[in-house]
């Protein structure tokens, strides 16, 4: 019988060479490696905090704009309406009697005081002599605009501070009047307006009135009394737009040569 038997010194050398192999698989990290890797990690952090600042930020200041647009802005809409007479103020002879007809008018007033601007739209009115309308009193151009809604016609001239109210005053008279401490029985006075030309660029005429007229034929109006040649009795087509915005009811006669 052979006995076959091996050296330990053999097995040792084996595993010291399995040992020295799977330690050569372990590279060492490059220091310049890990530095550049660590910079660009800061470098992304960074980017991403002042990217979620500027969402923040944007949010904000849009909340901040809706919440002005829509509960400013939409909050302070009035739907009041004024009994008047039926009398001819034009005239310098007439007073008021009490055998005159009493009427009310109805309108929907929007009122921005940082921006000196009175919106006003006059609904279809229950009697038929006169037009729904949309009304832009911008105190800061000195502006008026009338937006004929039968007509979808736009009509502008120089506002008249002597019967229109500033918006802070009018403001205060709509508040009295909703709140029932101010119960106007008003009267009735008229205005006479002639078409003079065409205005081709509404942008020039600031945002709100833009607004109010873009897209539709637009004119200059003169008060009658104003123009040289135009007779009172002269046969004219004319239109109504009933109104107020003072505490008086106003009757705008809007008429074409």
């Amino acid at each position: 019988m052979v006995k076959v038997s091996f050296s330990s010194a053999l097995g040792q050398k084996d595993v010291k060479k399995e040992e020295e192999k799977s330690e050569a698989l372990i590279i060492p990290e490059d220091p310049e490696d890990v530095i550049h890797v660590r910079q660009q990690s800061k470098a992304w952090c960074w980017c991403m905090c002042l990217g979620l600042a500027l969402m923040l930020a944007g949010v904000v200041v849009g909340g901040a704009y809706l919440y002005r647009f829509f509960l400013l802005q939409e909050g302070q809409v009035f739907i009041c309406g004024v009994k008047y007479r039926e009398q001819d103020f034009m005239l310098r002879e007439a007073i008021p009697t009490p055998s005159a007809q009493l009427r009310e008018i109805q309108e929907s007033i929007r009122v921005l005081e940082e921006e000196e601007v009175e919106l006003i739209s006059v609904p279809v009115p229950e009697f038929a002599d006169s037009d729904p309308a949309d009304i832009v009193h911008d105190f800061h151009r000195r502006l008026t605009a009338y937006l004929d809604l039968s007509l979808n016609k736009c009509y502008v001239i120089p506002l008249n501070t002597s019967i229109v109210m500033p918006p802070r005053d009018f403001m205060e008279l709509l508040v009295n009047i909703k709140a029932g401490t101010y119960l106007p029985q008003s009267y009735l006075i008229h205005e006479q307006m002639v078409v003079t030309e065409r205005i081709d660029n509404v942008d020039q005429l600031g945002y709100f009135i833009f607004s109010l007229c873009r897209g539709k034929d637009t004119y200059k109006l003169q008060r009658r009394e104003s123009i040289i040649g135009i007779q009172k009795r002269e046969a004219l087509n004319c239109h109504k737009i009933r109104h107020f915005e003072n505490k008086f009811v106003v009757e705008t006669n809007i008429c074409e040569p």
